[in-house]
């Protein structure tokens, strides 16, 4: 039997990074193996009896673990919208690179095929649905599309994301500014952790960072190692209010990567604020509405632009990514009073950001 898998990436503004990227395993309900794969690969073969003959199938496993192949995979062993080490960008940066696909060769004692059961996504925060018959079957385009082959059965499984699953505490805070005011407000004390706190490790200005711990699994994902804050968050983003024209207002985005074992690729920022609909430019951000549906466009995301700041590099004097943003301003709803120049919810790569007490902005001088 043949099977396509297609795993899509629906969110809008969060990846499937890598490490670890994605890995799909389930558990077979009969005696199946996979005799091949293509655009993909079970992370072990197990032990399969000499009675299959020669060459063994490719996996044996009750539960076996499917990764994605790198990009410098042979042609050969590539199949459509494969190989790009697990990754999944979110659909809203780039939906041609939000799916994956492989394909296997499936055997068998028994003719009546009994879908696998027991699904699980392998990344952190993710839990998976029982499978879902999908009526009626899909068909597949052949011959440029001229020819349309049915499948016998098509099934869906639904993994949905948790943050509060993937991790014990938050993974970023937000600090906010005005021209206006004196006020710096900082991200909340111990928003992702405290100094000192078991489990929690961090370097302080002048120290020389432990070496990185080798793993003898390529998709090892190290824990976060940041430098000493009073937030101890890895990913700190600061808002400043820059200044007031008499027609526009400018801000000024910050991201700040304190994490010493990580950097990000095609990270992206989602933002909530009233006046994103009257977004004038972005100066070096790219920028795309998310909300555009809603009566209200009030949230949009921002990326770095290619070669030039689409990655984050790790904590140190590269370890940030800035840009200036332009927003006319709207009779009736515009205004610096009570904090409503500042954002409403932040999200880096779709992990929620902490923003201070609103009690805590920066004023107005008669405020």
């Amino acid at each position: 039997m043949q099977a396509d898998i297609t795993i899509y990436n629906y969110q809008q503004y969060r990846h499937i990074e890598w490490p670890p990227g994605w890995s799909l395993s389930w558990e077979w309900q009969a005696n199946e193996v996979i005799w091949q794969m293509q655009g993909a690969e079970a992370k072990e073969q197990g032990s399969c009896n000499k009675s299959l003959g020669t060459p063994p199938p490719h996996c044996c496993l009750k539960i076996p673990v499917i990764i994605d192949l790198q990009p410098q995979t042979p042609l050969t062993k590539q199949s459509a919208n494969c190989c790009r080490g697990g990754v999944l960008t979110s659909m809203a940066q780039d939906m041609s690179k939000s799916i994956s696909h492989f394909q296997m060769s499936v055997g068998g004692d028994s003719s009546n095929f009994t879908m696998p059961t027991n699904f699980k996504f392998g990344t952190p925060g993710y839990t998976c649905g029982p499978p879902q018959e999908v009526v009626p079957p899909t068909k597949i385009s052949e011959d440029g599309g001229r020819r349309w082959r049915q499948a016998l059965r098509t099934y869906k499984v639904i993994c949905s994301y948790s943050q509060f699953r993937a991790a014990p505490a938050p993974t970023c805070c937000v600090s906010l500014s005005a021209f206006y005011s004196e006020t710096i407000t900082l991200c909340p004390e111990c928003t992702c952790g405290c100094q000192g706190q078991p489990g929690l490790s961090c370097v302080k200005k002048g120290q020389t960072p432990p070496a990185l711990p080798k793993s003898k699994d390529p998709d090892y994902a190290p824990p976060a190692l940041v430098n000493c804050t009073a937030h101890m968050c890895p990913i700190h983003v600061h808002w400043h209010i820059k200044q007031s024209y008499k027609e526009y207002w400018r801000v000024k985005i910050t991201i700040m990567n304190l994490n010493l074992h990580k950097n990000y690729t095609s990270w992206n920022l989602a933002i909530e604020h009233p006046n994103l609909s009257h977004l004038v430019e972005s100066f070096s951000f790219n920028y795309k509405p998310i909300t555009m549906d809603r009566p209200i466009n009030d949230t949009g995301m921002f990326w770095g632009i290619q070669h030039f700041n689409d990655v984050l590099m790790q904590a140190g004097e590269n370890g940030n990514v800035q840009s200036e943003m332009l927003l006319r301003k709207v009779g009736g709803s515009f205004g610096f009073e009570a904090g409503w120049a500042f954002p409403k919810r932040v999200y880096f790569n779709g992990e929620n950001c902490v923003l201070p007490l609103p009690a805590d902005y920066p004023r107005l001088p008669n405020e």
